[in-house]
């Protein structure tokens, strides 16, 4: 029906409008259009809306007039009427579409804030991760800087007291010095009053005292006179009694020379002797353990002296359970030093180093007593104690390894205690000159002693002493098989062999001991071997506290786990040096390094 109302048609120009096209139905003046032309635009479109055209409504009227005279407006109706419903629907259409558009939007918008929370929680969490990570960099830094001024503290605490211990002895020494100085200035001034006085008295009794001396002198003169008179007469009979006696003078001049061939001999032969029991009986202060048996300990145990005398040499590593190239390594180490002792030729010193635990010193006894040589044990640390006598006990240690026939194997445990580096550590004169004096003495090989160190840390060594090596062994922490090994080796010593030979309170359960050593070995990473070898002693003891004194498979996973838990202990009481010092011993945290072995030019 819009086409009927003229929607659709343009709108006429209305009648009396002016010539510049704006409306001007009321045929206003040209005055009042000027006042009009001062209204603004939304004024004027504001009075245009009250306006009203009554020619359309007259064409409409005309319009439906001209449809209700023909035949066909019943249909135009109809037709009219589907128009609108069609339009209608299609209104509707588009609504929906709307509608749906909309609800896409809202859910696009959803997806699109719930991604923006992601990405600003992911934000967040960096922010955090940052900001914890910057508070722990802060945190280190100021324990660094703690640690940086407490340093400082003790070192200015320490100068300190030297400077006080210093000022101190001088004070010491001049009061001393004062105290000297006035004792012999007193001494003087007391000797020179009793010589004033003895002067005044020898004045007063001048007289008399020359009375005396000359008749001392008087006497002395004739009992001189009368001793050579008769001295003379005795002297000369005898002279010529034995001058006329040949015999005689051969007896006198015989007996004077084996008289002082005798004086001169026995002192010669007590000087001899007593180097040689020194030597042999009595043992240097600095060692601690040695397998040389002296005269009084061959009569204390005569047994263990016989035994030892008709016992073979072992296998340098029966006992010990090594990595396999190490083992290797040392197998040819020890043959080496045998056929070395055999040849007489020149041992090669040797340095093992590693953590504490893994073998060193046991390996050092098994090679001395797999190449026939002695061997003397002793520790770095007892050296500095000793003060000035260092120096003497070092010497008397290497003459005493001169006089043992099979060769002495000298093994230094802890050395760096000992030779630490000259140039950088602070070691006191006593140890500088001990640690010169042991340099002195190793500065060529010798077919008598093999020198053999062990430490933890081997860089703390002086370049001298890193100069006289000529093999270097490194002892890691046993692997997943070599604890597997240790711990069926100890199983069979602490508590097989005690079931076996029917102890009291010793018994064993059944069950699989192979599997439960695996386990075992999967348990104790990160142990050493000294750690291991405990665990028999512990299974023995959960033996001992039981009620009916038996050993069940439980009861040695539960001492297990406890050794494992009482090592991560050890290890999370470390500092921070201590455990990087212990991770570069170690490689990494628990896990072994393979063996490394080098030798001096390598250095």
């Amino acid at each position: 029906m819009s086409w009927l109302l003229g929607r659709n048609r343009q709108q006429p120009t209305e009648i009396g409008g002016g010539a510049d096209g704006t409306d001007n139905p009321e045929g206003k003046t040209a005055g009042e259009r000027g006042n009009d032309t001062q209204l603004t635009r939304a004024e004027r479109k504001a009075m245009e809306a009250y306006r009203f055209d009554s020619s359309a409504l007259e064409r409409a009227a005309d319009a439906a007039k001209t449809l209700e005279r023909s035949k066909h407006a019943r249909e135009a109706l109809e037709l009219s009427k589907m128009q609108e419903s069609t339009r209608q629907q299609e209104y509707n259409t588009k609504v929906k579409e709307y509608e749906a558009h909309i609800e896409q939007a809202k859910v696009e918008q959803k997806r699109i804030d719930h991604e923006e929370r992601r990405k600003t929680l992911i934000e967040e969490t960096k922010q955090q991760q940052q900001r914890a990570q910057y508070q722990d960099q802060l945190s280190r830094k100021r324990y660094e800087d703690q640690l940086v001024q407490q340093q400082r503290v003790q070192e200015e605490n320490l100068r300190k007291q030297e400077e006080s211990v210093q000022r101190q002895e001088a004070m010491r020494r001049q009061t001393i010095e004062h105290e000297i100085e006035m004792k012999e200035k007193n001494r003087l001034k007391l000797l020179e009053h009793e010589l004033r006085a003895k002067a005044r008295v020898d004045r007063e009794n001048r007289d008399i005292n020359l009375e005396k001396i000359r008749l001392k002198a008087q006497e002395h003169r004739t009992t001189v006179l009368e001793g050579i008179r008769t001295a003379g007469s005795v002297i000369g009979a005898g002279a010529e009694a034995m001058l006329t006696d040949w015999d005689k003078v051969l007896t006198a001049a015989g007996g004077l020379s084996l008289l002082a061939l005798g004086v001169y001999s026995a002192k010669g032969a007590t000087g001899v002797v007593s180097r040689y029991v020194e030597a042999r009986i009595g043992k240097p202060t600095l060692v601690g353990e040695t397998s040389r048996f002296a005269f009084l300990d061959a009569l204390k145990h005569p047994f263990n002296y016989i035994k030892r005398l008709r016992a073979k040499p072992a296998d340098a590593l029966q006992g010990v359970v090594l990595n396999p190239k190490l083992e290797e390594r040392l197998r040819d180490i020890a043959i080496a030093t045998k056929n070395t002792r055999i040849n007489r030729g020149l041992y090669r010193n040797v340095l093992m180093h590693g953590p504490p635990g893994t073998g060193k010193t046991m390996f050092a006894k098994k090679l001395a007593e797999h190449s026939g040589m002695d061997f003397a044990i002793m520790t770095g640390g007892d050296v500095a104690p000793m003060g000035k006598e260092g120096v003497t006990a070092i010497h008397k240690v290497f003459d005493w390894s001169q006089t043992s026939r099979r060769g002495l194997l000298l093994f230094v445990d802890e050395a760096d205690a000992f030779l630490r580096k000259r140039s950088s550590e602070k070691i006191s004169e006593d140890l500088r000159a001990a640690l010169n004096a042991f340099l002195y003495r190793t500065s060529e090989q010798n077919p008598k002693f093999m020198l053999v160190l062990a430490s933890n840390t081997p860089e703390q060594f002086d370049y001298a002493i890193n100069d006289r090596l000529d093999e270097m062994v490194e002892f890691t922490l046993p692997g997943l098989e070599e604890r597997e090994r240790l711990l069926r080796l100890y199983f069979d010593k602490y508590v097989l062999q005690p079931a076996a030979a029917g102890a009291k309170r010793f018994k064993l359960d059944t069950f699989d001991y192979g599997k439960t050593c695996v386990k075992m070995a999967a348990l104790c990473e990160g142990m050493s071997g000294r750690e291991i070898s405990k665990l028999g002693v512990a299974w023995q003891a959960a033996v001992y506290a039981s009620e009916d004194g038996l050993l069940t498979e439980k009861m040695v996973l539960d001492r297990c786990t406890d050794a494992a838990q009482q090592h991560k202990q050890k290890m999370a009481w470390l500092s921070e040096q201590e455990r990087a010092d212990h991770k570069s011993i170690t490689g990494t945290s628990g896990a072994a390094k393979p063996p490394l072995t080098l030798t001096a030019n390598k250095l």
